[in-house]
């Protein structure tokens, strides 16, 4: 069913999520269309990075069941089969990080990177360090270890990187696609391992926990956001079977 969020000034009406009974839109047609699924984390960083640019109305969400995909999403629009992807200008890109960037070279609106190249430098030093920190959660998700022991390193690293710059609370200082890259992993994160391993990834660490609180007040990010519920039913029966 579709759903309205606000986008600033503007109602956007998120159309019905496109299964295996669903036909294509018009593929090729100069639309620039962004497939996503609303509860996939990568998806969701393109997702954010198209709001904050203010991209609405250039480029429209394309919803895919994920559990139940359509066969002409793989035979016609991405042989990856994987969501995001983004059709423009008659071509088809996909890998979330990529994306982010793409969108941000291609399109007006606000930047996604700060000009300044010592920003630049860390940026590029953070988004090469999210594979150890997801590979880190995933792991420590149906392990017996203490969750402080296992991922509490990764946390406490992401506590430290938060203090390099004073010109505001992001990772960059001020808001960028690092913290698009981060949010939507951070955010399923803290629901799972609050509720499973009554861990809570933001205690003892008030960088992180300020960058959460500041990342809440973004639209383009609250946007995007799941129901913290329907995210720890799929994270439990995805890993824990349940």
């Amino acid at each position: 069913m579709a759903a309205s969020v606000a986008s600033g000034k503007i109602q956007e009406v998120l159309p019905p999520v496109l299964d295996s009974s669903s036909d294509p839109p018009t593929l090729f047609d100069g639309t620039t269309r962004l497939y996503v699924s609303y509860t996939c984390p990568f998806a969701q960083r393109t997702w954010i990075a198209r709001n904050y640019k203010g991209l609405q109305d250039k480029i429209k969400l394309v919803p895919i069941d994920l559990a139940n995909r359509p066969a002409w999403y793989k035979e016609k629009v991405y042989s990856g089969n994987k969501v995001p992807s983004l059709e423009h200008n008659n071509e088809v890109r996909g890998e979330s990080l990529d994306l982010v960037k793409y969108i941000d070279s291609h399109f007006d609106g606000p930047p996604l990177l700060p000009n300044d190249p010592v920003k630049q430098e860390f940026a590029e030093e953070l988004l090469a360090y999210i594979d150890t920190f997801n590979t880190v959660a995933f792991g420590a998700f149906t392990s017996k270890e203490y969750p402080e022991t296992e991922i509490g390193p990764t946390y406490d690293y992401l506590e430290r990187v938060l203090s390099k710059f004073d010109d505001g609370p992001f990772f960059l200082g001020q808001f960028s696609l690092v913290d698009i890259a981060y949010a939507p992993f951070i955010e399923r994160y803290h629901v799972f391992f609050l509720d499973v391993k009554k861990y809570d990834i933001f205690k003892g660490r008030p960088n992180l926990s300020l960058w959460f609180e500041e990342l809440n007040k973004i639209e383009a990010y609250t946007q995007t956001k799941c129901d913290p519920q329907e995210l720890l039913a799929s994270y439990k029966k995805r890993f824990l079977g349940n």
